[in-house]
């Protein structure tokens, strides 16, 4: 790394100072250390060589407002303005979507700065902060972020899916019993990483939507069904509609509106715990009889009768 010399202080003057207040001082520094008038003095022999030195550089208007603003580094101006150059170039071609990496990423525009000399690294460092560094340092790629909707029915089995990330397919196994609103993360499947860095990951959000009768709770299922007053009176069987079939349930007699019943292992699949599944629960709906005959509202009178 460059030492850093406070030329102005070398020559006794302010910034503000102007070039013939420069001149004015350099030459009455010069005459004081000059070597034929110091020729065993090893002090005032590096004194003066500081002050041409500090002369050379705030004596030169382009030299001093380089040195201004890039102090000890004002030599290498012109190879930063080329940097800084190349790194707005890089940051504008970089496609979107992903980026924010702030244009300093595989785009390059810092080639070969680091191949000469080694105060050029601290000297970008300096200068960028650590993004000057970006050719050397490891950024992890960013995450991508995807949603995939399926129906209840797809979700109650799994399946396969090939997703295209960016120019890739990805083939990923869904796991019957996803649910709505749940995210996977597929590790190393974003954004490439920065000069070597690991990828980012994707994260897939599943959407649910609903093509069933069934209201899912957990992994619990939830459907009303109609029963007819004489079953629900007398009892019988009823035929019920599940995720993977119908089945026929055994309806007690009597059977109040309203009545829950639960049917185990007919509910929805439990996430990644093969064979196992939540309940079904079936909420009767007694329906009474419209249109009745003269005969049937004599008969049900009778029966009113005997209630009293």
């Amino acid at each position: 790394m460059a030492e850093y010399i406070d030329y102005y202080k070398v020559l006794g003057v302010d910034k503000s100072a102007t070039t013939d207040d420069i001149k004015k001082a350099y030459r009455k520094l010069a005459r004081k250390y000059h070597p034929d008038l110091n020729p065993n003095d090893a002090a005032a022999h590096k004194k003066f060589q500081e002050i041409n030195e500090a002369n050379e550089v705030l004596g030169d208007p382009e030299n001093r407002k380089k040195y201004d603003q890039y102090g000890e580094h004002w030599k290498h101006a012109e190879q930063f303005e080329q940097a800084q150059q190349a790194g707005q170039a890089g940051q504008q071609s970089r496609t979107g979507g992903f980026g924010g990496f702030g244009g300093f990423g595989e785009s390059g525009g810092f080639s070969g700065f680091n191949s000469e000399g080694g105060d050029y690294s601290d000297f970008f460092e300096q200068v960028f902060g650590r993004r000057g560094r970006s050719r050397q340092t490891q950024y992890r790629g960013e995450d991508y972020n995807a949603e995939l909707q399926m129906s209840l029915t797809d979700a109650a089995t799994t399946r396969q899916q090939v997703l295209t990330v960016g120019e890739k397919k990805v083939r990923i196994t869904i796991p019957a019993g996803v649910e709505d609103g749940q995210v996977i993360k597929l590790k190393g499947y974003g954004s490439p990483g920065i000069n070597g860095g690991p990828n980012g990951d994707l994260y897939i959000k599943f959407v649910i939507n609903n093509d069933t009768q069934f209201k899912r709770t957990g992994n619990d299922l939830h459907a009303t069904i109609d029963l007819p007053l004489y079953t629900a009176v007398l009892g019988g069987e009823q035929t019920v509609d599940t995720l993977d079939g119908k089945i026929k349930l055994k309806i007690p007699a009597e059977t109040q509106n309203g009545t829950k019943t639960r049917i185990k292992n007919k509910g929805f699949p439990v996430y990644k715990q093969e064979d196992k599944f939540g309940d079904l629960y079936i909420t009767y709906n007694v329906v009474l009889p419209t249109g009745l005959t003269d005969k049937e509202k004599e008969l049900f009178n009778d029966l009113s009768g005997l209630r009293k």
